[in-house]
């Protein structure tokens, strides 16, 4: 059965909760995860988060208002695990805040290919920008998502979502000019 928008998922998920949920899984699984994974960069971590993520989904979708959408609510819900996540690891971690030498310091996850010299500079980059400037970069790069909704997920305005976005492209062409 393929479920065409948000509201006959809803719909799906009101009258049959364990099927309508496990559809919401599979639609949403990689893309959660690897938003998550983009912001704690460790594969444990995003799966847990992830995991984390659905379970909160499942015990609040009837809260659920109709507020923007529902995919830019659970996004939200995401990027809190992901940001409860990097808090809790904070003393143990890099900060977001760090220099971009101390991130190339990170531990080796084996989950990620350093042979992709690229992939590994512009990860560092990201990593390298303030939390707002990250989430924004992240979701408008790597999941195509509006401004509007952006700015929804990030608990700010669109236009300061569209700011934070500019900026982050900015400084990330400049760092990846930089090392060369």
């Amino acid at each position: 059965m393929e479920i065409k928008d948000e509201q006959e998922l809803l719909a799906m998920i009101a009258k049959e909760p364990e099927k309508g949920f496990r559809y919401l899984m599979a639609k949403y699984r990689d893309t959660i995860y690897w938003h998550i994974r983009r912001l704690v960069v460790s594969h444990m971590d995003a799966q847990d988060a992830t995991q984390e993520t659905f379970v909160r989904i499942f015990r609040s979708m009837f809260d659920f208002k109709g507020k923007g959408s529902f995919r830019s609510w659970i996004f939200r819900i995401a990027t809190n695990e992901a940001l409860r996540i990097l808090s809790r690891w904070r003393n143990d971690q890099l900060s977001l805040d760090d220099s971009p030498a101390e991130l190339g310091n990170m531990m080796a996850d084996e989950y990620v290919d350093y042979s992709d010299l690229e992939a590994v500079k512009l990860q560092k980059a990201i990593l390298s920008l303030p939390a707002k400037q990250q989430l924004a970069f992240n979701l408008r790069y790597y999941n195509e998502l509006g401004y509007d909704e952006i700015a929804g997920i990030i608990g700010s305005t669109t236009d300061s979502a569209k700011q934070n976005y500019h900026i982050a492209k900015e400084k990330i062409i400049k760092y990846m000019n930089l090392n060369n």
